[in-house]
């Protein structure tokens, strides 16, 4: 007999708040409510739950993650109820998309543009220092005495050629910046970049002379001071947003025959006349006004400035506004060449790994145990969510707490220090090569770094060990039973072929943390179609209607679910096709289905496939296969050991 999850549907409502919803929908794991005040939910209420695994607010949606199948369950019994509006109960995919869209705040938009423009030049940035930082290490007397060398044995011309290494992101940082935005806006990037380059263009006096006196403006029509924007980024991003709203205004009125040609002539002219004839200098002068700000309080006196810093990051990230730093941190580069935020910013995630050590140490719950390490490990190379969601807010906020107060004090003492990194986008272990273009920069954020760990460590151990993972796991009285143990091994095959990803790297918080079950990702190699095998030979449990996700339970009983991209739900089933349907029994290999990676990413989701084993607990070990290396469509992807364990009699005591 089926069950009826009315219960449950209700005790969801009554928690959320009926009146508190907008609209409600599902993808194949989670419940996605547009609510009106986020701040209302009570989280632990919720996670309390039986058939609660967590609770997630991400894209606008408050999550409240279910379970592969079961998700699907509670939904109908939600619309059922008829107290909310459940819009896929009345197949109106389109206003889940524009009610999550303009519930947003402007916080909230703020912050999805901000990342969606940045994260595509960290990379070249954190780059750019790595050079710098080399070439330091490599030039500095002291390293060259080691050699029998001074700095003038260097040649010119070997000098020049890595400046070019050194120099030239941040001499075309504008250009970067407003091709980024120019693509954010669905503009076109090649203009964007030539309107970027038009802004550092070397016949304008550079900025940088000019303010030091070398070089004098451009007296346009004789009183209208011109110069480049080397250094601007706020110049740049306004130009970026300037141009692709004109370019797409352009391109809705001009006739077709002429659109071609007239559409960027117009945007290019307009757009640089708009900067140089006074938007420019302006939004210039705020931005330094900005940074001297920033400064100014990196700098207060006895650390204050940076313990407020380093203590409000961790708070930052939580509420989703930390992507707000990426554009003054890209300034700072800009115009001083250093990067004192991220340093201070960057001992949080030291701070994270005392806190999970502790507890993993501590821990006498296997599952909280795996929870932390796991946790500890992917907050190595800076991915922090596991250790946010996961054990920070999981328990109670002491374990938050200790890591506000002991980021705060390790950013407090490298202000103080005036230590400084020279790039940013690199975290925690790999953090430390931001710092090898100066030995005291490197030695101090080496020792305050450290100090971080140990003082996280020692303060949870002292009084942030939630009691929940004190206790094990239902340790069952075996002195006078007689155990047998069956031990069966199996694999999960590669549904689509790519790169792999470890779980903890994926983008969605969810599914790195390991809340949905163990597994593994693949950055999908096609850049167009891409078609998606059966992992493994077993009947589908769910083949979601819009072909972004199958459920497969295997004939032993395992539970695997293939989740096609992030967010994906919210393209209604356009990139996808679906060969398949539930109820049908496969064989390892089978096709299920196709999809678009080139339209995901035209959509601005992120087209990486994942692959759980949503019954993870059910064994006793999955084993992925490396991460960062390319695979095929069906090759090995999981090797998965279960124990059978049964009591065969139990002997008088």
């Amino acid at each position: 007999m089926a069950k009826n999850y009315e219960e449950e549907a209700k005790a969801i409502l009554k928690l959320v708040g009926e009146n508190n919803v907008d609209s409600v929908t599902h993808c194949q794991t989670r419940l996605r409510f547009v609510v009106k005040d986020r701040k209302a939910i009570d989280d632990k209420a919720l996670e309390k739950l039986p058939e609660v695994k967590g609770v997630f607010y991400g894209s606008g949606q408050y999550q409240v993650i279910i379970g592969t199948g079961l998700v699907n369950d509670v939904y109908a019994a939600i619309a059922k109820l008829g107290t909310v509006n459940a819009i896929y109960g009345k197949d109106d995919a389109d206003t889940a998309g524009k009610t999550s869209n303009e519930h947003k705040t402007v916080v909230q938009r703020l912050m999805a543009m901000l990342s969606g423009i940045f994260i595509p030049i960290i990379p070249v940035i954190a780059a750019t220092g790595l050079f710098l930082g080399l070439k330091s290490a490599a030039t500095n007397a002291q390293v060259l005495k080691l050699f029998g060398a001074v700095p003038s044995d260097i040649p010119a011309s070997l000098t020049s050629v890595i400046s070019v290494l050194t120099d030239t992101v941040f001499a075309f940082l504008p250009a970067l910046i407003v091709w980024s935005t120019f693509r954010y806006f669905k503009g076109t990037p090649i203009i964007g970049i030539v309107i970027g380059l038009m802004l550092v263009s070397p016949i304008l006096p550079n900025a940088y002379s000019v303010a030091d006196g070398s070089a004098k403006a451009i007296m346009l029509f004789g009183w209208l001071p011109v110069v480049g924007s080397q250094g601007s980024v706020l110049t740049a991003l306004v130009a970026g947003f300037i141009g692709a709203k004109l370019e797409l205004f352009f391109r809705r009125h001009m006739p077709n025959v002429l659109e071609q040609i007239l559409t960027p002539f117009l945007t290019m002219l307009v757009t640089f006349a708009i900067m140089i004839m006074g938007v420019g200098p302006i939004v210039h002068a705020i931005e330094s006004g900005m940074l001297v700000g920033v400064e100014a309080v990196i700098h207060l006196p006895f650390g204050i400035g940076g313990f407020l810093i380093g203590a409000a990051y961790p708070l930052m990230v939580l509420i989703g506004i930390h992507q707000t730093m990426i554009a003054i941190e890209t300034s700072l580069l800009a115009s001083t060449g250093l990067n004192p935020l991220i340093t201070l910013e960057a001992m949080y995630g030291f701070a994270n790994l005392g806190v999970a050590l502790a507890i993993f140490l501590r821990a006498r719950s296997n599952k909280a145990k795996a929870t932390s390490m796991g946790a500890f490990t992917s907050q190595l190379f800076g991915v922090s969510e596991p250790t946010l969601f996961g054990v920070l807010i999981r328990y109670n906020f002491r374990p938050l707490i200790v890591t506000v107060l002991t980021s705060g004090i390790g950013a407090a003492i490298l202000s103080m220090l005036n230590v400084a990194a020279n790039s940013y986008g690199l975290a925690v272990v790999p953090s430390y090569l931001m710092y090898i273009y100066n030995g005291h920069a490197l030695l101090w954020y080496t020792i305050v770094s450290l100090g971080t760990v140990v003082a996280a460590f020692v303060a949870t151990n002292a009084f942030a060990i939630p009691k929940e993972v004190l206790t094990p796991d239902g340790d069952v009285e075996t002195a006078n039973a007689v155990i047998s143990s069956t031990v069966s091994d199996n694999k999960v095959y590669a549904p689509v072929g790519g790169e792999t990803v470890a779980l903890d790297q994926v983008s969605d918080p969810v599914f790195a943390s390991g809340m949905m079950g163990e597994g593994m990702a693949i950055k999908p190699a096609e850049p167009g179609i891409n078609k998606v095998y059966a992992p493994q030979a077993g009947t589908l449990s769910v083949v979601a209607d819009t072909g972004h996700a199958y459920g497969l339970t295997t004939d032993d009983g395992m539970e695997i679910l293939v989740h096609l991209g992030i967010d994906t739900v919210n393209l209604k089933g356009a990139p996808f096709t679906v060969a398949v349907k539930a109820g049908q029994h496969v064989n390892q290999g089978d096709l299920l289905g196709t999809f678009d990676q080139a339209a995901i990413k035209k959509a601005g989701l992120d087209a990486t496939t994942i692959v759980l084993i949503t019954n993870s607990k059910s064994y006793a070990r999955i084993e992925p296969v490396a991460a960062d290396t390319t695979v095929q469509a069906g090759a090995d992807l999981l090797a998965v050991q279960r124990e059978d364990v049964k009591v065969e009699s139990v002997e008088p005591a």
